[in-house]
């Protein structure tokens, strides 16, 4: 480049920067990211007007039997079914956890295998082996076990069971995701044992153990339908009941499909407000 070149910019650029046009900053294009939401929406579209229009989904049956009183006792049925599992399940998952972190050999075996052996069998085995129970033992504590385990006892038992070998894990792991030097330092400022526990353990361990507990609530919410089997007259039991009379398949089992994902969607909007409650302090919380 001459010289010449050289003192024609240089002369033609601003003397002062403040005088400089500010620089347009232009977002970059993506035709392809638009183009494909454009095309998700429409097959959404498509998808919920064949629902929707579908006759042979029968609508008109569906609000018939949507809050009938035998599908509403179903419902009622299943979400006590799920309260009662839950509590009873981490309830002794809590117990097992402390023994699995408890410094006695012969309790941490015991946890240990309790865990193995319970999330080895499948739920639906676990159910009919209770269900069938009195093969092996026909009386408990000199009560025929066909009168003592009802099949809505069998459901909480099994259930509950089952539910306690992963509620374990989740606490477990919750409780071992605590800084082992915050309960060093709460033990230097003379803090007893459940204090310690209470007030710096749980809290922070909450922050580990509410999304997976979020997410067996919701499970065992859904989990529970497997009670049919056993004739228990839960939601999906109760919408079987009335189709099997009235040959009405679809509409019955879209009332059970709306009735879990309501609940569902509830016990969603619930778990986000309790997960951003402990994750307050963790930048976590928003």
């Amino acid at each position: 480049m001459s010289s010449d070149t050289l003192t024609k910019a240089a002369s033609a650029a601003p003397e002062d920067p403040e005088d400089a046009a500010p620089l347009r900053i232009v977002p970059r294009r993506r035709p392809g990211l638009w183009t494909t939401a454009v095309v998700v929406l429409a097959l959404l579209g498509l998808a919920l007007n064949s629902v929707v229009r579908n006759d042979a989904f029968q609508w008109d049956v569906v609000g018939d039997y949507f809050t009938s009183a035998s599908v509403l006792r179903g419902l009622w049925l299943t979400l006590w079914l799920t309260a009662v599992v839950m509590m009873l399940g981490f309830a002794l998952g809590t117990l097992l956890a402390a023994f699995r972190l408890s410094t006695n050999p012969v309790l941490r075996a015991v946890s240990w295998g309790y865990v193995w052996l319970f999330r080895s069998m499948p739920i639906l085995v676990q159910l009919l082996f209770w269900f069938n129970i009195g093969v092996l033992y026909p009386q408990i504590l000199g009560v025929k076990t066909v009168n003592l385990l009802g099949p809505v006892t069998v459901a909480v038992v099994g259930l509950t069971l089952h539910e306690a070998a992963y509620a374990a894990e989740v606490v477990r792991g919750g409780i071992l995701s605590v800084d082992r030097g915050q309960i060093e330092a709460a033990q230097a400022l003379g803090l007893s044992r459940w204090r310690r526990w209470w007030r710096i353990v749980l809290p922070q361990a909450m922050r580990s153990i509410v999304p997976p507990a979020g997410n067996m609530l919701i499970g065992t919410l859904k989990g529970t339908s497997i009670v049919s089997v056993i004739a228990v007259q839960d939601l999906l039991y109760s919408v079987q009941l009335v189709y099997h009379r009235t040959y009405q398949v679809m509409p019955l089992l879209m009332v059970a499909t709306l009735w879990y994902v309501i609940i569902t969607s509830v016990l969603s909007v619930g778990q986000y407000y309790v997960e951003r409650h402990y994750a307050r302090g963790s930048g976590r919380g928003r």
